[in-house]
């Protein structure tokens, strides 16, 4: 399924609308399509009134309960994965504001207990120094101190003991020269370092390792029910669970070539050892 970026704000509105029409359609109140989909009459309300975004599951639910024809199935079971389905482009985060966005994360941080990180390309915020986090956003306007401070804010996460953390990340991503040599050097020992923490999981993939198919983005998986994803221009949210599970299955990909542990600290001593030389 293709569609552009622009739908994504509007069919939200849009699946809310036509699932409240196709109800009033087939003359059910909401109490009896809430009887007939074993859910309650809050629940739907909450649906046609845009506040709740079904999932998959629930609209096809609905669509059987009010006997709709295959084709128009289709066409709404299309608008319900776009529905679930949320853009956010680099024009307006930063307009918004990178703190704004860095108080995003956190509340996500906040409301989930498991974290999966996939790193090809850089150190995400959670695992850098001030110096990478400072790096990193150079050369983008506005207030980088707060969102600096922001950044280094969400670290502390790391360190409740409730919540479980996965990150893996390629060689390229640990060894990318965005701080001098000696810079570089603590930046890996940092990650070395949180690599003890006992509900925190640090994996490599060394350069060498036959890994198939190879690394395309940076995505995160929070527990079983979202996923992001990072491209040049934006971020891409997902929920529905086809996706989300998607990105599970190649997260377990690249956990099978991934070492950890001890191995892992080998490997980051190495790295570290040959940007001090």
């Amino acid at each position: 399924m293709t569609f552009e970026p622009e739908q994504l704000g509007r069919s939200k509105a849009d699946l809310a609308a036509t699932l409240k029409t196709l109800r009033k359609r087939a003359g059910l109140s909401q109490v009896r399509l809430a009887r007939r989909c074993n859910t309650s009459q809050t629940k739907v309300s909450n649906i046609e009134n845009g506040k709740v975004t079904p999932n998959l599951v629930d609209v096809e639910l609905m669509l059987r309960a009010l006997d709709a024809p295959s084709e128009l199935v289709s066409e709404v079971m299309a608008l319900a994965r776009i529905a679930n389905t949320e853009w956010q482009d680099d024009r307006s985060l930063l307009r918004r504001g990178l703190d704004k966005r860095q108080n995003e994360l956190a509340g996500l941080e906040k409301s989930s207990t498991e974290f999966r990180y996939f790193l090809p390309t850089m150190i995400t915020g959670l695992l850098a120094t001030p110096e990478y986090v400072r790096a990193s956003i150079a050369g983008v306007p506005g207030d980088q101190g707060k969102t600096i401070a922001k950044k280094l804010e969400r670290q502390t996460v790391l360190y409740d003991r409730s919540k479980r953390f996965s990150f893996i990340l390629t060689e390229q991503a640990v060894r990318w020269p965005l701080l001098p040599p000696d810079a570089m050097a603590v930046q890996i020992d940092h990650l070395a370092s949180l690599a003890h923490l006992p509900n925190v999981r640090i994996g490599v993939i060394p350069i060498g390792r036959d890994v198939k198919p190879g690394p395309l983005s940076v995505f995160t998986v929070y527990g079983d029910s979202m996923a992001t994803v990072e491209t040049p221009t934006g971020v891409l949210i997902f929920r529905d669970h086809r996706d989300v599970s998607a990105y599970l299955d190649e997260f377990a990909v690249h956990e099978a070539h991934a070492v950890f542990g001890e191995q892992a600290r080998e490997w980051l001593a190495k790295w570290a050892a040959l940007c001090r030389s």
